[in-house]
């Protein structure tokens, strides 16, 4: 299926204060939110669907607790007018939520994924989007990842992270693109 970036809905993830918290370790990507927002300016610009999604985490240690103030969109990438705000509560943007069922209604069949964190919410979401037959699109730099610890103890930086993550979603779950190549097709 080829994307329709005239009809795409640009999908952000997670896009919150408390992904910046320290104990978090370092991160990849410093400029991800504001190619985030260019897309965002871009799709609000041709008034394009938009859909941020806000994880409101049950995790006793999580900063995205919504009573914390890690809970909040950052200002960058903040809804204006009528973008809709999906809450979700688990790392996947599809279970739980209305978020399909909204899609679905606006006959929306491609998705732009932008958002925090690459491993995390941005590939569950990236990989269910694609099983439930939706052209998506990753962009790579409008995406970033903390360094890991393994399984083993062995440590992983945040890029490796990032880029692992990537290739594990390219044409299998998603198509990986930059901002500009994204801005590019979707003029």
């Amino acid at each position: 299926m080829a994307t329709s970036y005239e009809t795409a809905a640009l999908i952000l993830i997670d896009v919150q204060e408390g992904l910046d918290e320290p104990r978090l370790g370092q991160r990849n990507n410093p400029a991800a939110e504001t190619n985030m927002a260019r897309l965002l300016r871009h799709w609000r610009e041709r008034s394009r669907p938009i859909f941020h999604i806000q994880h409101m985490s049950t995790e006793p240690d999580s900063p995205l607790r919504p009573e914390l103030p890690g809970n909040a969109i950052k200002a960058v990438v903040a809804p204006q007018g009528a973008e809709p705000v999906i809450p979700k509560q688990v790392n996947n943007a599809f279970v739980g939520t209305v978020l399909d069922t909204r899609l679905r209604a606006e006959k929306i069949a491609s998705l732009i994924i932008v958002g925090l964190t690459t491993n995390h919410c941005v590939s569950t979401t990236a990989r269910m989007a694609g099983d439930l037959g939706y052209d998506t699109v990753v962009v790579a730099d409008a995406t970033a990842a903390h360094e890991q610890r393994s399984y083993d103890g062995s440590h992983h930086d945040a890029e490796t992270v990032h880029q692992l993550a990537l290739a594990n979603l390219h044409q299998e779950f998603a198509t990986i693109l930059t901002t500009e190549q994204v801005l590019s097709y979707a003029n």
